[in-house]
Parts: structure tokens; sequence; C-alpha cells
């Protein structure tokens, strides 16, 4: 089964398999699928992270293919000569972007483990972008909500408007520059990091005041990387481990709301829309959200105490400071102390897109990819038709400025040559003794955690199929802004009425902020899998002969 946010990428994942393919073929074929047919979410000008399970031997593996900053950039190159932030300077244009993983990530993946020849699994995506495809709605406002960027860089508008107009749905996008570039990386990959791509993007940068230069692609390396596990119920929940945040505070939510042994959270209700399980969630949300602030980053540069923030024992420590009758104010929450944390360890760790593929084998791909904001940094590498990331505000550009999600950071997570800025993707695996059970993953920016956590409790604590499980209604809590994000018109009146009673700050928003996907291994074990109604996406089963 292959589900991704667009039907032309998990049929293109669905091709792989009919070839002979596995599901390394059938991700790495989706995922280039998706740079093309979704050029607003994520692409070849972007990075990600990726996490496989081995069925044979049980093992899961975590790639970590994430942008990195130039070796060119610098703590302060987003603050003026006040030190303020110049506007928008980390969002639109060349300097917003960081070195491009995407490729190499890809590339890594499919030559250990993919059976097909590497050119197969890009020739969906050439045709894509050589024959072209009709634009949908999702794109029509994306692309209007960037158009200014967009319409501002020449190679961009060339490739994003005709005669000056953006597209509109049903309007067929043909991007030829990114076909030939793309026909490059299936003859030689090297080409994007130290051949013809590189020298076009290096030159485009050097002419635009960017930074990347031919020495950051050339030095660009992905980074295998040690999932980050931790036990809920039966279960044993994987995911990624810094620099993405998602599992941390996955593990660390729930911990925290399964640590009072006396008030387990399967107790507080029989459905998500239980006003003392949604209490509980927001608060274990708003304690795990300011650790991320002060706590998270790079573990190539920083030392990050993962192994303290997802245990028990801190969970236990937090879980008693969350008065069931009262939500706290985030100026009361704070960052736990790092005295703490050690005393602990010497007692005893809307935009970006997600594929999910499996086999009947349990073999699983869970892999998540960005080029950060809409259309990134607005801007292509001309000659390539490759959109470039703004993943540069990914990094706290001054302490505690909110990045375009509104998230705060620190010192952990300050610029520095060649670091990788603090990500919220949360790919995650789920195995229950040694078979596999769900994978799951969204885009989403700061909420990608959260729409993780839902469609877990959904799956493992509510028993819903993974259409229901992925139909319920959002909900969100970051520390700051202190509001609780709610799906407008899905959650009962009077269970917003009771959360605001206790002194939540309720935000109604209209249009639903994720797009997630996941695969479920049914009770007779069949794979059943979903895409969020709420996108484009779409769920593709492929019936091998052994069946």
């Amino acid at each position: 089964m292959v589900v991704s946010a667009d039907p032309l990428a998990s049929d293109a994942g669905v091709q792989m398999l009919e070839q002979g393919g596995n599901v390394v073929d059938a991700a790495v074929a989706t995922a280039f699928a998706i740079s093309v047919v979704e050029p607003f979410s994520a692409g070849i000008g972007g990075g990600g992270f990726l996490l496989l399970r081995l069925s044979e031997t049980g093992e899961i593996r975590a790639l970590d293919f994430r942008e990195r900053a130039p070796m060119g950039a610098s703590r302060d190159m987003y603050l003026d000569e006040k030190g303020e932030p110049i506007p928008r300077a980390s969002l639109d244009g060349h300097l917003a972007a960081g070195v491009p993983g995407t490729v190499a990530g890809l590339y890594e993946i499919q030559q250990q483990y993919g059976k097909l020849p590497w050119q197969a699994t890009l020739e969906p995506a050439i045709r894509f972008a050589e024959g072209g495809f009709l634009v949908g709605e999702r794109y029509e406002r994306s692309a209007r909500r960037r158009q200014e960027v967009l319409q501002s860089n020449a190679a961009a508008r060339a490739i994003f408007s005709k005669d000056g107009e953006m597209y509109e749905a049903g309007d067929r996008l043909i991007q030829k520059d990114l076909a030939k570039t793309l026909q490059q990386i299936a003859a030689d990959p090297q080409s994007f990091y130290s051949g013809e791509i590189a020298q076009a993007i290096a030159r485009d940068m050097a002419e635009n005041g960017g930074l990347i230069s031919l020495e950051d692609l050339k030095a660009y390396q992905p980074v295998w990387r040690e999932p980050l596990c931790g036990l809920f119920l039966e279960f044993q929940i994987c995911s990624m481990p810094p620099p993405s945040s998602g599992g941390v505070h996955l593990l660390q939510i729930l911990q925290i709301i399964s640590a009072n042994n006396s008030e387990p959270f399967s107790s507080l209700a029989k459905n998500y829309t239980n006003a003392d399980a949604l209490h509980l969630l927001i608060e274990a949300m708003r304690i795990a959200y300011a650790d991320r602030s002060d706590h998270l980053g790079d573990p190539d540069f920083v030392k990050v105490p993962v192994e303290q923030l997802v245990s028990p024992e801190y969970a236990k420590l937090r879980r008693q400071e969350i008065d069931m009758e009262r939500a706290r104010s985030s100026q009361e929450v704070k960052p736990v102390d790092g005295e703490i944390l050690q005393r602990l360890l010497q007692s005893e760790s809307e935009d970006t897109s997600h594929l999910t593929v499996a086999d009947e084998n349990g073999n699983v791909v869970s892999l998540t990819f960005t080029i950060n904001g809409g259309f990134g940094a607005g801007v292509v590498a001309a000659g390539t038709g490759i959109l470039l990331n703004n993943e540069m505000d990914d990094f706290a550009i001054a302490a505690n400025l909110p990045n375009m999600f509104g998230l705060l950071g620190n010192d952990a997570n300050a610029i520095a040559p060649m670091k990788t800025p603090l990500s919220s993707m949360t790919p995650v695996i789920v195995t229950q003794g040694d078979r596999f059970h769900m994978a799951a993953g969204s885009p989403g920016g700061s909420t990608i955690i959260t729409t993780v956590l839902r469609l877990i409790l959904n799956v493992l604590v509510f028993d819903l199929d993974p259409r229901a499980a992925i139909s319920t209604p959002l909900l969100h809590h970051q520390w700051f802004p202190d509001s609780v994000w709610v799906e407008s018109g899905k959650f009962p009146p009077e269970i917003l009425d009771d959360l605001r009673r206790r002194g939540h700050d309720i935000k109604e928003i209209k249009e639903g902020w994720s797009n997630a996907n996941l695969i479920v291994v049914s009770e007779d074990g069949f794979l059943e899998g979903a895409a969020d109604p709420r996108g484009e996406g779409a769920a593709r089963k492929f019936y091998s002969s052994k069946q």
C-alpha cells in the first residue's frame, strides 16, 4: 500500500511495486513525484526525515536528510545593525535557503535498500514535469498566498504563472527545466551536488545574495541516526530523534498523559472529544513545547537531553503539575531546569508532505519532507526548475523570536555554519511485539507533532480504523502563543465551553491544518490506509502475485 498527499504520487509508488520494486523504491518514486506535483509543499530543493522498518530483522533505521545552514551562515545574519530582525529575510528570497538534502537522502536509501534501477524511480516524476499535470485547489490557494514573492523572481514567475497570471485549479502546469534537471539526476545523482546542477545553483545564489556555494553542496551528506523509540501501552512507538523535535515531544506527551496509573488516559474517554481528556492533552502539549524552546537543537552541535525528557520519571514529575480543573497560563509553564534533567539522568530518552508505504511482510517506509513554507523561499534556481526552501527560518534567528509557525527558540537552535535547524517533522512507525502495527505522519509545521499524536491515540487507544482516525477533529497547543487551536465546527459546543471554564483560550480555525496519512494493520492482517480528507491525497493498494 502507498499513501501520499497526491493521487499521482501514490500511483507512482504503486508503479514501482508493479515493476517488482519494494517499499523503498515505491517511497522514492512517490517522493520525487510529490516534488513535481506539489511544488508548494516539498521538493528536491528541500529536505526531510525517513524511517525504514525491515521485516526480516525488525530493525528500524532513521535517515536525516534535512537541510543545513551554508558555511557562510552566521548567528545574527537576519538582524540589522540595531539587533532587530530584518522583515522576512529568513522567509523570502535566496538568503532564506539552506543546503538541500532531498536528492542525497533519496539516493542513499534507494542504493542501500531498493531493488529497481535508480533511473526507474524518477521516471514518473520526469513524466509529470515534462507532460504536465492538472493543478488542484490546494495548489491554487497556496500559490495565491505566495503570489507576490513568486512574481518577483523571474525564474519562478516563468514557471508558476502564465502571462503574469497565476494558475487556477484545472490548469495544466508544465515544468520543462525541472524535467531536464530530474533527467540529469536520474543519469547521475551527484550532478546535484558537484556537477552542472550544483554549479547552476551556486551561480544563481552568488548572483542573488544567497549563501549556498559549490563547496556547501559538495560537502552535504545525509546522516543515519538512531531512531527514538519508547513504549506506550503495549506498543513501541518509533520516530525521529533530534534534530527533529517530533519524536521527543511525541513520546513526552504520551508519557505524561499515561503517567498516573490510577487515572490512565484511556479511562478518561471513549473517544477524542472528552473534555477531561482534551484538557490533559493540552496541558501535556504546553509542557512539551515549552521544553522544546530551551533544550532541542542539532545534536551534532549541542547536547540534547533526550533520555531524560522522554523518561517515565520526568513524565511523572511534570504530570504532578497538571491541575485537571484549571488551565495554567503559559507564563506559568517554564522549560524544565537543566539541573533537574541532570538529576534524572543520574538516577537512572502547512506545508510539508508525508508519505507512507508498507508491504504484506511488514517492510515500511514513513517519510516526511519539505521546503518549509508554501513554495519555500519563493525563488527558483535559474535554469534548473528547482524551487528553493526557506528552511533557515526554522533556526532561532534571535532569542525568543517566533518563527513562521510561532515557535520560540534559544541558543540550542541558534544559527551556525553547517548546522541543521530544528524540525517538527514526525514520521512514526508503531510495532506490537515483533509485528508492524501502524505508520503515520503529517505536514503542518508546529502542528505536526500533535496531529501524529492524535492518530496514535485514535488507533491505539480508541481503536478507530484509519479513515475514522484521520477524520477526527484537530486540536493543538504549542506553549506560545497561549491559545488552543481547534478545528472550527468539529467539537461539540459544550466541550469547548467546558475547556473555556477551566481557563483555556480557544481559537477556532476554519481551515483544517492537517494533511496526514497512515497505514494500519487490521485485526485480520490486511493493510488499511487513509489519506486526510482535508487534502487531496490518496491511498493505493497493490495486490502482488503472492496474494
